[in-house]
């Protein structure tokens, strides 16, 4: 994984992949070490309806606690780099470089967006990351390194997509754990005509934040972020050395999110357990 940014990388565009996305497919790769990817259309689609999630009452309990800390778009590509990382029974992975390459630059650009967790030594412990188009979130890959730390980021992540208005959350296919969340089946024929209704509304990633009055300074603020797929050809990744992304969007470098996130946790720089599980129970 750390020879993404090598020249044996395949480069795939940022327009050609939001419009597979916009279609109903999303690319993947046979291992971590494939030069080559293939795009996936399954048959049958895992959605999770975000006004059907279902907040089991352990995790809530776990959330009000407050054990775990919770940020957005703060640590990306440490995120992505542990969901294709070797951990106990998923020794492969489907994250090529190709893939971590374009989904960092996705990011840059305000289209992809990562939900972070972290213990209250500042370590991060759990994520998730996925695609924003219109009212759809597209639902990527996610891990944990501590209990629940993983259902902690999809419980943050619902409460953020339902206080945001969009209509689809897309988990690719249905797994037993996702169907405990709420997770269904869907023809293909049913998951489009979901995904063409979602794409017709402007989900609110920020409304969130806003809410609870928390504060971002190098999350990216943009309204306009991501709005489509015009312009986004070309850009240069940043990768993980920091610096600006040619969207203008700040980029953290791994080893100083976890130190920022700590500084700024005591401001409202991440929503707090018990308002994660407030809104879900509000918006139920």
């Amino acid at each position: 994984m750390h020879g993404a940014t090598g020249p044996s990388i395949r480069r795939l565009d940022s327009e050609l992949l939001l419009r597979a996305y916009s279609a109903g497919l999303f690319p993947m790769a046979d291992t971590r070490e494939a030069e080559d990817i293939y795009w996936v259309e399954p048959r049958q689609r895992g959605v999770l309806p975000p006004e059907r999630f279902h907040l089991p009452r352990s995790l809530a309990k776990v959330l009000k606690k407050n054990r775990f800390r919770h940020s957005r778009d703060l640590a990306f590509t440490a995120v992505i780099r542990h969901c294709a990382a070797a951990g106990p029974g998923r020794e492969q992975s489907w994250i090529n470089a190709t893939i971590l390459d374009a989904y960092v630059r996705l990011h840059q650009q305000g289209h992809a967006h990562s939900i972070e967790t972290w213990d209250a030594d500042g370590r991060l412990v759990g994520g998730l990351y996925g695609v924003r188009l219109g009212g759809a979130f597209f639902g990527e890959s996610m891990f944990s390194l501590a209990t629940d730390a993983s259902k902690a980021a999809l419980a943050h992540l619902v409460a953020r997509l339902r206080v945001g208005g969009f209509r689809l959350l897309d988990t690719q296919f249905l797994t037993a754990h996702l169907a405990r969340f709420g997770a269904v089946e869907l023809r293909r024929s049913q998951y489009l005509a979901q995904l063409a209704a979602a794409l017709e509304y402007g989900g609110d990633w920020h409304a969130f934040d806003r809410i609870l009055g928390l504060r971002y300074p190098l999350g990216g603020e943009s309204e306009g972020e991501g709005a489509g797929a015009a312009g986004t050809a070309g850009a240069e990744s940043a990768g993980a050395e920091g610096g600006e992304s040619a969207a203008g969007r700040p980029v953290v470098p791994d080893d100083v999110a976890p130190a920022l996130f700590l500084a700024n946790a005591g401001a409202g720089f991440g929503p707090p357990g018990k308002s994660i599980v407030q809104l879900l129970s509000q918006t139920s």
